[in-house]
């Protein structure tokens, strides 16, 4: 299958990316992309769970504004589907700082005690039901990367970038201890990730992409919603195990 796609990035990347459009009239094959959850289905659980949130949100925000100084919403923008860049919409959990690494380690002293708590239980992802809703995301696909670390002449990304990402996918799923994998690194943690960690992560996204159906991510819906109720569960075996980023899950059994 032949690729014909236009893909653009904003020139508000924290790295030197500039800003233009990548046009492909004969572009490379790409796997085939099965469809998901359709969008009318994410749009009215976003609805749903935005109005479940709302009340949750009213009590954090407040706590957060008084324990350190920043706005109470955190946001960044991404690289959405065809490359286009939107605003993600998350709880601040970190303090308002100048620029820094864009990956996050555990031990990372940029995270604030109550943002701590917020990560380890996800409610700092309340705010993303916005994005599901407005349709700069999907309820499962893969999770949208900072334009820092996204490559559009790359064909595995341009394979990526053809559909909406997502709040989980079996990759994150996987990796849900990432943060404590990154803390384990002695050496350039960046470095790291961009070397070594999310090569593993682009190959599962796109593993699960070619397998995906609807039914496969209601699938995902639900070990997410079990992970989070459980975080100490062991990572849940997804099919044969194709989207598992074995190159960087070799060390990523241990709990929090």
């Amino acid at each position: 299958m032949k690729s014909n796609m236009s893909f653009a990035v904003s020139d508000n990347s924290v790295s030197a990316m500039r800003a233009e459009v990548f046009n492909r009239e004969e572009g490379p094959s790409v796997p085939r992309i099965n469809s998901g959850l359709p969008r009318w289905i994410d749009a009215v659980i976003a609805f749903a769970a935005l109005i479940v949130a709302a009340p949750f949100i009213v009590i954090i925000a407040p706590v957060i504004a008084a324990t350190s100084r920043g706005p109470v919403f955190f946001r960044q923008g991404r690289v959405g589907q065809y490359g286009r860049l939107f605003n993600l919409y998350k709880l601040r959990t970190m303090i308002t700082a100048g620029d820094g690494p864009q990956v996050t380690r555990r031990d990372d002293a940029r995270i604030t005690r109550v943002g701590r708590f917020l990560r380890r239980t996800k409610l700092d992802e309340l705010p993303t039901f916005w994005n599901v809703l407005r349709g700069d995301m999907s309820l499962v696909g893969p999770r949208p990367e900072v334009p820092r670390y996204v490559k559009l002449d790359d064909p595995i990304w341009q394979t990526i970038l053809t559909v909406r990402p997502g709040l989980t996918d079996p990759v994150t799923l996987r990796l849900r201890n990432e943060e404590l994998l990154l803390s384990q690194i002695k050496t350039d943690t960046e470095k790291y990730y961009v070397d070594e960690l999310q090569p593993a992560k682009l190959k599962g996204y796109v593993d699960y992409l070619e397998e995906r159906d609807w039914r496969s991510d209601l699938s995902i819906l639900g070990h997410t919603l079990a992970a989070i109720v459980d975080p100490a569960d062991a990572p849940p075996d997804l099919g044969q195990g194709r989207h598992a980023p074995q190159k960087a899950d070799f060390q990523t059994a241990s709990k929090d």
